[in-house]
């Protein structure tokens, strides 16, 4: 003999029932997408990544209050060049000047040159201005391109974050001498780039 079904039962499956195309009605096509491809973009480049992963180290031994102007001007000016970028606005060598970030900031880590703090970051947000704009002109088509800028500079700014964790070392001469080693090899990076960027 067949039970009847409990009201409890019977909600608990119509609830189940709901509750796929009610998650689905709240997902528009190329969000989660636009975001994913947005954050993945700064760390699919080795010369996008050592150029944020630089600017951390750099304001970290500058120490403050640069530790924390750097990393918040650079992601500032980059959401600006994505904007530009994303609107078909011709910003002509990016790519030599994506270069020559990671050739000059790592010299500034290699030297640990200390310029004045506005100069540093009018630096600084110069390079994040070309970053920008090669995220943002790069745009995949069909994805949401507020959520594809928020997922670059969300990766741009746990970049930075890595450099500043691991210029923390400068407190200590081993650290600052690791440091300056890294500099050179950010450096020669860049220079690489700078030279396949020209060729």
């Amino acid at each position: 003999m067949n039970r009847p079904m409990s009201p409890a039962a019977a909600a608990a499956i119509l609830i189940g029932l709901m509750l796929p195309g009610a998650a689905a009605a709240h997902i528009v096509k190329g969000e989660a997408v636009g975001f994913f491809s947005g954050f993945l973009h700064p760390i699919s480049g080795w010369d996008h990544i050592i150029a944020m992963v630089a600017v951390g180290i750099w304001g970290a031994q500058l120490g403050r209050p640069a530790i924390w102007v750097l990393p918040v001007t650079f992601p500032l000016i980059m959401a600006f060049g994505g904007f530009l970028g994303l609107i078909g606005l011709n910003l002509p060598g990016s790519e030599i000047a994506i270069a020559l970030s990671g050739l000059c900031l790592g010299a500034a880590v290699a030297f640990e040159w200390r310029p004045p703090l506005f100069a540093a970051a009018v630096l600084v947000g110069l390079f994040g201005l070309f970053h920008g704009y090669a995220h943002g002109h790069e745009l995949p088509p069909g994805q949401n391109a507020l959520l594809y800028s928020l997922g670059f500079v969300l990766a741009t700014g746990l970049l930075h974050a890595t450099g500043i964790s691991i210029g923390l070392v400068h407190r200590w001469k081993p650290g600052q001498l690791a440091l300056r080693a890294a500099g050179v090899a950010i450096s020669c990076g860049g220079a690489f780039f700078l030279w396949t960027a020209v060729a």
